[in-house]
């Protein structure tokens, strides 16, 4: 599907909402995408340098890297040098008529620019300011910097890697963290929108990565730890199970859960193992998790006797769950993917024809669209500085001296 859609006149769920957005790399930018993608009218504010992820290929033209691409739709660019002083006034401008300001540098860093949340506050007391950084302000790790690897490694993430798989620590091979932070990033977003619409007045939200990302692992593992005294270890028994990755078939791999009673009953019946149905530690959810390694054990054993089409037929019919395993190029022409449209085809201005993921879900009322390409380094300038009040001839200024740029 090509499309630029034009608007159908209907109200997204973000309408009316503005966010000034000064996060940069992957974090930031997916949470400022998502609301974008409800509609908000999301302002990028760069460096006259741009956004590092512009630099990372692969890419067409200079500065229009394909992660940039995928993060950055439906959004206005405006570039600004920050510690100018002029920077600093148009942007407290811009502030001034912003429903939320966005960002993931330190807060040591926002408050040499001088856009501490008590300084915007007072500019703008409906101001909803969210920063998402790595550690929270009231613990000792305050102030130092994070990325995704560090933080997949600090919350276990890579050790869990070596754990169940029975080799060397690795993290997840896509930007995991600053993915998951992202998504609670938008949602703290949507909350202080509410409730500042609600009582007139906005607030400070803090998002720290090392924090969201260890409530989510620990959601996982605590285990035994989640009781005083201990009732065993930390972990989630059945994750970190050897035998808990894609199985090998004949001729290749097939991902299967054999899960609940019935499904294991329904296995026991297709491989021709009546004789375990009866069996004590394959006989209830509880005993499974006890006997785990053993009954991922006896899976992987059984799927090996044969090929992966057959499996897939034969647990498929017998309502089990089970998919192929999947490589990148069998994800991007999936039938499905390509039937809902969750992989879409667009005319980008400088940049041609491009494939990008679709806005995520279906919202009755009005469908999410891509209303606008990733936008080239300050595309928006010149418009953004209007409408926040400045003439034509200090922004012409601004221009001139490099305090603000603008594409060409």
């Amino acid at each position: 599907m090509e499309s630029n859609p034009p608007s159908d006149g209907r109200a997204a769920p973000l309408d009316g909402v503005r966010v000034l957005d000064l996060s940069s790399i992957v974090m930031g930018p997916y949470a400022s995408q998502i609301l974008g993608d409800l509609g908000a009218d999301v302002v990028k504010l760069e460096p006259p340098s741009g956004d590092m992820m512009r630099a990372v290929g692969p890419m067409r033209h200079a500065g229009m890297g394909a992660i940039y691409l995928h993060l950055n739709r439906n959004k206005r660019s405006i570039a600004l040098d920050l510690k100018a002083p002029e920077g600093r006034a148009a942007c407290l401008d811009l502030i001034g008529k912003a429903d939320v300001l966005l960002y993931n540098l330190r807060p040591q860093a926002m408050a040499r620019l001088g856009l501490d949340y008590e300084t915007v506050a007072a500019l703008n007391p409906r101001l909803v300011y969210v920063g998402a950084y790595g550690f929270g302000e009231e613990g000792p790790y305050a102030g130092r910097p994070a990325y995704d690897d560090l933080i997949q490694g600090m919350t276990g993430i890579g050790a869990l890697y070596g754990r169940s798989a029975e080799g060397a620590p690795r993290y997840a091979p896509l930007t995991l963290a600053d993915r998951v932070v992202g998504l609670h990033l938008a949602i703290g977003v949507l909350a202080g929108v509410v409730q500042a619409r609600a009582t007139g007045r906005g607030q400070q939200i803090e998002i720290p990565m090392f924090e969201t990302m260890a409530q989510m692992v620990l959601g996982d593992h605590l285990g035994g730890r989640t009781f005083e005294p201990a009732q065993g270890p930390a972990g989630y028994a059945r994750l970190l199970v050897p035998y808990r990755r894609p199985y090998a078939t004949a001729d290749g791999y097939i991902s299967v859960l054999i899960y609940n009673d019935k499904h294991w009953a329904r296995f026991f019946r297709l491989i021709g193992r009546e004789d375990l149905l009866g069996d004590e530690r394959y006989a209830t959810h509880t005993a499974r998790a006890e006997n785990i390694d053993a009954a991922y054990r006896l899976v992987s054993d059984a799927l090996s006797s044969n090929t992966s089409r057959y499996w897939l037929e034969a647990l498929n019919g017998a309502d089990i769950p089970a998919a192929p395993l999947y490589g990148l190029d069998d994800l991007i022409g999936d039938p499905h993917l390509e039937a809902v449209r969750a992989v879409q085809t667009l005319a980008h201005p400088s940049e041609g024809r491009i494939r990008t993921p679709a806005p995520a879900g279906r919202y009755g009322a009005r469908p999410l669209r891509v209303r606008r390409p990733a936008p080239r380094l300050g595309e928006h300038t010149r418009e953004i500085l209007q409408e926040a009040g400045l003439d034509d001839a200090l922004i012409d200024d601004l221009l001139a001296r490099g305090v603000a740029a603008a594409a060409e």
